[in-house]
């Protein structure tokens, strides 16, 4: 974890996801989008997966329901999926979509239910056996999880763990910004901080080559520019359609040879997440200006690089030095959280002080050289000493 990794500067490889068969984006594009996507798939009967707010306190999915039901592919709604998509939850979730009839996912949301409709695809598949159903993912946040191949869930012990499989990445996408509007602004805010946290992290992920993260720099500066106007004016359309495209660059989809994960601020996400019932957007508000400091200490040479190119992309000046540089873009970072209004702390969730070193130790994978310093930087995330 300390940043260490083989240069992809010259020698390396790229392929996209398996499944995906399209991304359709624009405002009001679902009417379209979503039946185009079902022909080229070739689906019958939908099923949507998605969560109790969305479904009981906004139309969003109402839309999606009516526009399945002028197709005659509406086979039923599954909206028990909470934050962290519990086992619960998606075993419900599968068990219903057995007695439906549906042959493909419409999963509607923010990561909860696109990952969640990931673990009962993958569920099923153990299940019954045959090919993997597929999925077409609407998002309302950006979170990104319809770009990835791997679906975090909550298991019976409270941790956050995973299913993955290359079959397992949705077949369609639709970023329609129109949806996002009943989205609460808290939420919208800070998955685009968790996209800014896929996109930096994404700089120093192993195996990742040169253009991916000249898109994440594109994401980067579109969630600068774009996140504070989206707070100005959450109903300015454009903004938002701009950020949904930021969050897509943020997590481009990628077939990795060998599977690595994004990099320490999400483990730590991951870990602060479940157990502590805290939104995956507020742990990366928490978590990712202390990584990218930390970087500037232990990461690499080449890593710091691409850190450090970052201010260029903003325009903003350097500070004379490779490490120092990092610095500024981790409090550019900070400076960012805060004027959203997303400064948070860990004794807000009831974080333990005593569990620090075994939150460090699982995201880290072992005690090793750099456990000292998560620790350090996890107790300045107290509002008091």
């Amino acid at each position: 974890m300390s940043g260490q990794s083989l240069s992809t500067e010259l020698n390396g490889f790229y392929s996209w996801t398996d499944t995906l068969r399209g991304v359709y984006y624009g405002p009001g594009s679902v009417t379209t989008a979503l039946p185009t996507l079902l022909n080229t798939l070739g689906a019958t009967k939908a099923f949507i997966v998605t969560g109790n707010s969305l479904y009981t306190k906004t139309d969003v999915v109402k839309r999606v329901e009516g526009i399945l039901r002028e197709q005659d592919r509406y086979a039923g709604t599954f909206y028990d999926i909470g934050q962290h998509s519990p086992i619960a939850g998606i075993r419900a979730g599968a068990g219903a979509f057995k007695k439906s009839g549906a042959d493909i996912i419409v999963s509607v949301g923010g990561g909860s239910p696109i990952d969640a409709s990931k673990a009962i695809i993958f569920f099923l598949h153990e299940e019954l056996g045959g090919e993997f159903l597929r999925q077409i993912a609407i998002p309302t946040t950006l979170s990104a999880a319809e770009y990835t191949y791997g679906g975090g869930y909550t298991n019976e012990a409270g941790q956050k763990t995973s299913v993955s499989s290359h079959y397992l990445a949705p077949s369609g996408i639709i970023l329609d910004a129109e949806l996002s509007l009943a989205t609460p602004e808290r939420l919208w805010l800070s998955t685009g901080i968790r996209a800014l946290d896929h996109a930096v992290e994404t700089l120093y992920r192993p195996s990742i080559v040169p253009p991916l993260k000249v898109l994440c720099y594109g994401a980067i500066v579109d969630l600068f520019k774009y996140l504070p106007r989206s707070k100005a004016d959450p109903n300015d359309i454009h903004v938002r359609q701009k950020l949904q495209i930021a969050s897509w660059m943020s997590l481009w989809p990628v077939r990795l040879e060998k599977y690595s994960a994004l990099g320490l601020s999400h483990a730590l996400g991951h870990r602060l997440g479940a157990t502590y019932g805290i939104p995956h957007g507020i742990t990366s508000c928490l978590t990712l200006a202390p990584i990218v400091r930390l970087k500037a200490k232990v990461a690499s040479e080449e890593d710091k690089q691409w850190l450090a190119g970052t201010l260029h992309q903003l325009h903003q000046s350097s500070t004379g030095s490779l490490e120092g540089d990092v610095v500024k873009l981790s409090e550019l970072i900070d400076e960012l959280v805060s004027n959203l209004g997303l400064k948070t702390s860990l004794d807000q969730y009831q974080v333990p002080r005593e569990d620090l070193p075994v939150i460090a130790e699982r995201a880290l994978g072992g005690r090793n050289e750099i456990h000292g310093d998560v620790v350090s930087f996890l107790q300045k995330l107290y509002s008091s000493p």
